[in-house]
């Protein structure tokens, strides 16, 4: 069976909804972001900090492209991996893309207290959260699916897409 591919922006549930996905699927969790400190042994605030964010979309590749060549996978991705097209056409060779969504307002009051989100170390994250949303929103509806996940626990996300792949649609 292909991979489970979860996109969004940050803040939409793609690690919490994975992990609970993997378990019921009986699939490998990969979270892409965890899988690039432990290669590179830096946190991604890190990477960001010392070389940038091309460096850092560029790391991200390199993992897109080890990780894609497995099978039964479900792949938490960086909120960022769309930016790439070899990112989403690597994940979708092998991969049902699902968009985890969230309206800006909701991903602010999920990330406001994090520290650990390079790109919403500004003085307004607010209005770089829907800076970003809108550069990406056309991305992101590459996906095979797209799920919003306000108001749903990561358990009830998970349900949706598990009714997305066996109703035959997929």
């Amino acid at each position: 069976m292909k991979n489970i591919v979860l996109i969004g922006f940050m803040g939409t549930g793609k690690s919490s909804v994975g992990k609970i996905l993997s378990k019921k699927l009986g699939f490998k969790f990969i979270d892409v972001d965890k899988v690039i400190e432990k290669t590179t042994g830096m946190k991604i605030s890190e990477i960001f900090s010392r070389f940038g964010e091309p460096r850092f979309r560029d790391i991200e590749s390199e993992v897109i492209n080890l990780i894609t060549q497995k099978n039964r996978q479900v792949i938490a991705t960086g909120g960022g991996v769309v930016l790439r097209e070899e990112n989403m056409k690597k994940l979708k060779e092998n991969g049902v893309i699902f968009c985890l969504k969230a309206s800006e307002n909701v991903i602010f009051e999920r990330l406001k207290h994090c520290k650990d989100r390079p790109l919403l170390q500004v003085e307004n994250p607010e209005k770089r959260i829907k800076e970003l949303l809108e550069k990406r929103k056309h991305l992101y509806e590459k996906a095979d699916f797209c799920i919003d996940t306000e108001g749903l626990t990561p358990e009830q996300v998970t349900e949706k897409i598990i009714e997305r792949l066996t109703d035959g649609k997929t």
